[in-house]
């Protein structure tokens, strides 16, 4: 059985699959570890079908909730058309198959990025990715960039206004709206069939899933954070292995994970 601490330090068996549940997964650090650079990962065969089948066997009951866009969710699940939040809650996609995007309002967007592109124009081992409702600057490949980046940051999203936020990342910072989050897109599934009226699960490694956490605590869910670092997850697991040793428990060990599926996904 795979385990976890609790905040207290006790060893307890990670939350197994029911009917009453449902599945809210981050990606980078949590279902994949976390590359270089945001392109550099690699999502394996097995990984894409243990995910369809928790998804089918949950009757839907599973989305992917992350930083990145949709359409770059898409393309590293293929074959899959999951419930998704991307860019931490601006874009969401519903069970039902809906869009659902957060336009940038109060500021203006276009002269922002570029803004912070100019601001690091030089390079310096610095990637810039730009996700369309947000902008991401990456400082992975030149940790000693990480001040700069945040300094200058926090000193154009101060001039921009309320309208506009910094999230911290691992080795990166994000220019974005305010007022969206993942625990907004994770609420919002949660009033929304097939998860509506179950508990939720939540499993991430950064500061940004701690939005997430906090709505699953608030409901009475299981949270989960991989790895180290603060948190006020109620529950912590090692690392991207232990995840995916639990969710192949999940599967081998529920019967409607090993003979199809639970439920309706309509």
């Amino acid at each position: 059985m795979a385990e976890a601490k609790s905040l207290s330090g006790t060893s307890v068996a990670l939350p197994a699959a029911d009917a009453d549940r449902a599945y809210f997964l981050d990606i980078d650090g949590t279902l994949l570890e976390i590359a270089e650079t945001p392109s550099g990962v690699r999502v394996d065969g097995t990984l894409v079908d243990m995910i369809r089948r928790l998804h089918e066997c949950t009757g839907g009951a599973v989305a992917l909730i992350s930083g990145r866009c949709v359409a770059d969710i898409d393309a590293l699940f293929p074959g899959l058309r999951l419930p998704i939040a991307g860019q931490h809650g601006l874009e969401r996609r519903d069970a039902a198959g809906g869009i659902h995007s957060h336009a940038p309002e109060g500021v203006d967007w276009p002269w922002l990025k570029a803004l912070v592109k100019g601001t690091f124009e030089d390079g310096q081992g610095l990637i810039i990715e730009d996700k369309g409702l947000t902008l991401a600057v990456h400082f992975r490949l030149n940790p000693g960039q990480e001040d700069r980046v945040r300094e200058s940051l926090r000193r154009i999203v101060a001039d921009a206004g309320a309208a506009v936020s910094l999230q911290p990342g691992k080795c990166v910072m994000e220019v974005k709206p305010a007022g969206r989050d993942k625990g907004t897109a994770l609420a919002e599934f949660m009033s929304e069939p097939p998860f509506r009226g179950r508990r939720p699960v939540f499993v991430g490694d950064d500061v940004t899933d701690e939005y997430g956490f906090r709505v699953v605590n608030d409901l009475g869910g299981d949270s989960v954070k991989v790895g180290e670092g603060e948190t006020i997850a109620r529950w912590r697991i090692d690392d991207v292995r232990a995840v995916r040793a639990w969710l192949t428990q999940i599967l081998e060990g529920d019967p409607d994970c090993r003979g199809g599926r639970r439920g309706s996904m309509t």
